[in-house]
């Protein structure tokens, strides 16, 4: 794939390199192909890459490339936009949006773009239909049921009468319901009693599916986590997200190198100043840190504007140096556009010395679980929130790497009778 670089940069400094700005993320293509491999390797079962939210800070079509390199036979977004975006990027594989508005217009340009569609929600039958009259385009769905989480999905209560809708519909040539799915509350949790409480309430609403006469082919319920420690759940297709970017989902339980997973992202910067100061001098706003004793501070030209989370204050660290670097601690509040950081009494480091902010952790520097620990927070949220003003810079040869067979956890208890 070699390396490929997007910047959001004025035009009159568009050739200046990935390295002009004050920070920016590295995604490693080939962690991406061969997260998406070994789980595909893992279950036997096809995999939906889910590329939403720009890929999870990653980047949406390079990202969403190296999964299906690595075998993924489908791809997931939220939004209607982003599928579209895949489509204009040339990405003919199947994809699923499943967050619609209830507007027909959206719709139907995905209707003329192949995108299968989730509905979760009678209105979303009613647009659906209106856009495939109009648009002389069959809509492929699948029906998304809520089976305990309680956010988006046909209420189990209303899924009968949705159910004969889209029968109806099908028999007159608009729909072709080819998927039924929902989504797991506590799946991080493999043999939280929920579980099998919602895989339960999933088969009968497969159930009433197929009394209405419809014939769903795809069931799909497992998402990271559970496709990595509920095999039960692994139906016909399953849901990866934070996996697919060499995240563990069960950091409790495992960490990605325990489940054959590579971090995929770092993100990287330089050191902007270097100062000495005395004992007791407070640092950055409200003095929240002081010194305590003479030492050299360092500043890190990254901040909440580019998605390091301000409530990581006064517990998170960086990686200073090369391979033989070491981690320091970032010290005051973590600003608009900085960060404070203690090098220590005998620091020899000078401005323009690397920082690595979060990587795979291969050397010792933070990982997104580290910063996410720090702040209070889920690794999902660390790399997704990180800025657009951080340009983005992917490498890879294309190759999936191969490790030895993966096995399965089988952390959960519990099992549903399919």
């Amino acid at each position: 794939m070699g390396d490929v670089t997007a910047r959001t940069d004025a035009p009159d400094v568009a050739d200046l390199g990935p390295d002009v700005g004050t920070g920016h993320v590295v995604v490693d293509l080939d962690a991406v192909a061969s997260n998406v491999d070994s789980l595909v390797r893992r279950t036997g079962t096809p995999v939906l890459a889910v590329v939403k939210a720009d890929a999870y800070g990653h980047g949406l079509v390079p990202v969403a490339r190296a999964a299906l390199s690595g075998g993924a036979a489908w791809l997931g977004v939220a939004q209607l936009d982003e599928a579209l975006r895949l489509r204009e990027a040339g990405i003919d594989a199947p994809v699923l949006a499943w967050l619609l508005s209830g507007d027909a217009a959206p719709v139907a340009a995905a209707l003329r773009r192949q995108i299968t569609l989730g509905v979760s929600h009678p209105r979303h039958v009613e647009a659906v239909v209106t856009a495939a009259r109009a648009s002389g385009q069959v809509a492929d769905l699948h029906v998304k049921v809520d089976t305990g989480l309680h956010r988006n999905g046909v209420d189990l209560a209303d899924l009968p009468a949705v159910a004969r809708s889209l029968a109806e519909a099908e028999r007159a040539g608009l729909v072709a319901v080819s998927g039924v799915f929902s989504h797991l509350a506590w799946a991080d949790q493999p043999n939280h009693p929920t579980v099998d409480l919602q895989a339960e309430a999933f088969v009968g609403a497969v159930d009433v599916l197929r009394e209405a006469g419809l014939r769903p082919s795809l069931r799909h319920l497992a998402n990271s986590a559970a496709t990595l420690t509920r095999p039960d759940l692994h139906l016909d297709l399953v849901r990866p997200g934070l996996a697919v970017y060499g995240l563990s989902p069960v950091p409790e339980l495992a960490t990605p190198a325990e489940l054959g997973l590579r971090p995929a992202l770092t993100l990287r910067s330089r050191l902007a100043h270097v100062r000495r100061v005395a004992a007791g001098e407070g640092v950055s706003y409200g003095h929240a840190w002081s010194a305590p004793e003479d030492t050299v501070l360092g500043l890190v030209p990254l901040g909440y504007a580019d998605g390091l989370p301000r409530s990581a204050t006064g517990r998170a660290e960086v990686w200073v140096g090369d391979s033989h670097g070491r981690r320091v601690p970032v010290v005051g509040r973590v600003c608009m556009d900085q960060v404070v950081v203690d090098l220590g009494p005998q620091a020899r480091e000078d401005v323009g010395d690397e920082v690595v902010v979060l990587g795979p952790g291969l050397l010792g520097e933070p990982t997104a679980e580290d910063w996410a620990l720090a702040a209070g927070t889920i690794s999902y949220e660390v790399v997704a929130r990180l800025g657009s003003r951080l340009p983005r810079r992917w490498t890879g040869s294309g190759d999936v790497v191969l490790d030895e067979e993966p096995a399965l956890l089988g952390l959960g208890e519990g099992g549903t009778s399919w």
